[in-house]
């Protein structure tokens, strides 16, 4: 697993929603610490393919933030610490894309 701490703070921004607005979308500025993992996932098309993503890796603990890009298929999560990669595999499963890896 390749992994690094970082701290900073960055905007996460949203795109677009395919669905008619439904999913939203918008900017913060958030705190950024902890434990930097990049991992591949496919079938991501739009905004509303990044929301789904996002939020059911975001209910996993310890983590603090995630960034997914339906374009590149990549999807940035920071958490307090290493997390178990059958985990985040299961929550990019239940959201209805394949994690293929870590980028």
């Amino acid at each position: 697993m390749t992994a690094e701490t970082k701290t900073e703070t960055a905007q996460a921004t949203g795109s677009g929603c395919c669905c008619g607005g439904a999913c939203g979308a918008g900017a913060a500025d958030v705190q950024i610490g902890g434990v930097t993992t990049v991992y591949q996932v496919t079938g991501m098309t739009c905004g509303h393919c990044e929301g789904a993503v996002s939020s059911e890796i975001s209910q996993l603990p310890g983590v603090t933030s995630v960034e997914a890009v339906a374009s590149t298929g990549q999807v940035t999560v920071i958490s307090e610490a290493p997390l178990d990669d059958a985990a985040v595999r299961e929550a990019v499963d239940e959201a209805g894309y394949e994690l293929v890896g870590q980028a």
